[in-house]
């Protein structure tokens, strides 16, 4: 090999070898540069104001609210209307169907006396699931079924219900609100047979209820969201202080029998 060829095969050797080790270098510093970057912290998640946990005032009677997401809309509301004079708790989740609640209403219920459990399941139990469990399913497709058959809605209702009744406090219950035209995954009337055979039990067990279906019925427009069963913020404030109602009369009868 001659001395220009042997030359040219070093300078590309050379140049190789430094460009790798460049390469090399810049590989480590950004590696370096990215270790010395702050990490960004993970964002926690805000945990919705219905679900912080409540601390007792000494000396005012307990309040259980269960239900579903219709419940939490009010729950807030709920609190407000009663400062001062309850300490209004909830189950930190959404209570769904009565199959959920059949398995937790134990946990839910607690090692503490309560004064008034006000209670709902329906919406979770009558909303159609797809043959693979898809959820809010188109009812008139193939393999679409409630999640929850009216049959077992009232069986589980009534194991719940002699449960709650061991607890000693006043129960009331809420009656499902409407289904409106075009909601998903459910059908429109379905709250009402429901809503009949919730009933049953809760006049067989002598139960107050707080008949806040009918309460909806003349002001859908006004409180819900279209084609949507949850409630607008103004529709929230407006079941709380049904609901408000509704305890405050079951707090009148605890006192009343505590005089007896």
């Amino acid at each position: 090999m001659n001395r220009t060829l042997m030359n040219r095969a070093v300078s590309r050797f050379t140049s190789g070898a430094g460009l790798a080790a460049l390469l090399l270098s810049s590989l480590l510093m950004a590696g370096l540069a990215a270790q010395d970057k702050p990490k960004k912290k993970a964002q926690k998640r805000k945990v919705p104001a219905a679900m912080k946990p409540v601390k007792d005032v000494a000396g005012l009677p307990r309040i259980l609210l269960i239900g579903d997401s219709i419940s939490i809309g009010y729950t807030v509301g709920v609190r407000e209307l009663l400062s001062g004079k309850a300490n209004v708790h909830r189950p930190l989740t959404n209570c769904g169907p009565t199959t959920k609640g059949v398995k937790e209403l134990e946990k839910w219920l607690g090692d503490k006396p309560w004064d008034v459990i006000h209670f709902n399941f329906g919406l979770h139990d009558l909303k159609y699931l797809g043959p693979k469990g898809q959820n809010l399913a188109d009812p008139k497709g193939e393999g679409s079924h409630q999640q929850v058959p009216i049959v077992d809605y009232e069986k589980n209702l009534r194991t719940m219900v002699a449960r709650l009744e061991k607890t000693g406090a006043e129960l009331v219950w809420r009656t499902t609100t409407p289904v409106p035209p075009g909601a998903r995954g459910r059908v429109v009337g379905d709250s009402v047979k429901y809503n009949q055979a919730a009933a049953k039990v809760m006049k067989e067990r002598k139960i107050a209820i707080d008949d806040m279906y009918t309460f909806c019925m003349p002001r859908l427009k006004e409180i819900m969201r279209p084609a949507n069963v949850h409630f607008t913020p103004a529709g929230s404030k407006a079941l709380a202080k049904q609901a408000v109602a509704a305890i405050s009369s079951a707090l009148k009868r605890r006192a009343a029998s505590s005089e007896k």
